[in-house]
């Protein structure tokens, strides 16, 4: 079998769509938390703000699952050019 039919083979992965996921990933001021949301897969997420009440409402809920702390941002080559979150952006200046 080549790449080309073994390809054709993949069945899709399953997704449990019960499963919530959260991750804190900082705070802005007193008033908001910053933090990562997942639905399925923890590896594929939606950075969101609200107020800490708002945070909390949301959490429960969702019932969700809290992660680990965002690994910090770093390393070298191709992989590294793609390791960094849209808040990152707030600390960048883009040349033109």
């Amino acid at each position: 079998m080549n790449a080309s039919e073994q390809s054709l083979d993949l069945q899709p992965a399953t997704l449990d769509t019960r499963k919530r996921f959260v991750r804190v990933t900082g705070n802005r001021g007193s008033r908001f938390v910053e933090f990562d949301f997942a639905i399925g897969e923890p590896e594929l997420f939606v950075e969101m703000i609200l107020t800490h009440e708002a945070f909390a409402e949301f959490c429960s809920t969702n019932r969700v699952q809290l992660m680990a702390a965002p690994a910090a941002p770093g390393g070298q080559g191709a992989e590294a050019e793609w390791n960094w979150r849209l808040a990152d952006a707030t600390q960048v200046r883009f040349k033109h």
